[in-house]
């Protein structure tokens, strides 16, 4: 059921609020457009049991090479 899935996710992440707002950014960009939304969100809530979402790391970007800008003659 859902709601055991909640609580153990509730063992990585601090607080419901933050749960939820994790979970429904995380559901948004896994889903796919022929499954179901229930089944997407579950799946989310599977890993956030193993790992940290709040801890995510972050990927540095690399420093963006100058464009060249062409200029009126």
């Amino acid at each position: 059921m859902r709601s055991d899935l909640v609580f153990k996710a509730l063992s990585q992440v601090n607080n419901r609020y933050q749960l939820c707002q994790l979970a429904s950014k995380a559901t948004r960009k896994l889903h796919k457009p022929n499954s179901r939304l229930q089944d997407t969100t579950n799946e989310v809530l599977l890993r956030f049991e193993t790992a940290n979402p709040g801890a995510a790391s972050h990927v540095e970007t690399t420093a963006a090479q100058p464009v060249e800008r062409r200029r009126a003659a």
